[in-house]
């Protein structure tokens, strides 16, 4: 299996009284992110399942990266909590990318590529960043491919 770890892009800062959870993607960060997407088309990257957390800025920014999707797209909650064993039993399919939010996908990196969630304090994502890996979707089963941010892919 290939999995992307992609991080939401650049949401808006919370209005009093708003919900975490209702937050918007800010302009400047759909822009960006549009220029992260066009990176990762140049690439030739493409994925045929998406993973998204149900948060409001995680569901956007899996809907700007429908151009590389040639399959499902699938809320799971498990993406908007630490990792778990259902989150990695969820994951079906050759090329999969997950949408969450940091400090959960650092773990999750750090976790199938170490066997260890906490190891160096996880992998720290930039906003819409990708973390590219491969291997089995087990703790210590995958190898770091790429770890791409935001800036490099919007410059391809």
């Amino acid at each position: 299996m290939e999995l992307y770890l992609i991080r939401h892009a650049i949401a808006e800062e919370a209005l009093p009284g708003q919900a975490d959870d209702a937050r918007p993607l800010s302009p400047e960060g759909v822009k960006r992110f549009r220029r992260v997407v066009q990176g990762l088309k140049r690439l030739k990257l493409g994925f045929d399942r998406l993973y998204h957390s149900p948060k409001l800025r995680a569901v956007q920014t899996a809907n700007l990266l429908t151009p590389l999707l040639e399959g499902e797209s699938e809320v799971t909650p498990y993406l908007a909590e630490p990792p778990s064993p259902k989150l990695l039993k969820l994951l079906q399919g050759e090329k999969v990318a997950l949408v969450g939010h940091e400090p959960w996908l650092g773990q999750l990196c750090a976790l199938l590529i170490c066997s260890d969630s906490q190891v160096g304090g996880g992998f720290g994502f930039k906003k819409g960043g990708v973390a590219h890996l491969e291997g089995r979707s087990e703790p210590g089963g995958m190898r770091l491919l790429a770890f791409l941010p935001p800036k490099i892919l919007g410059r391809l």
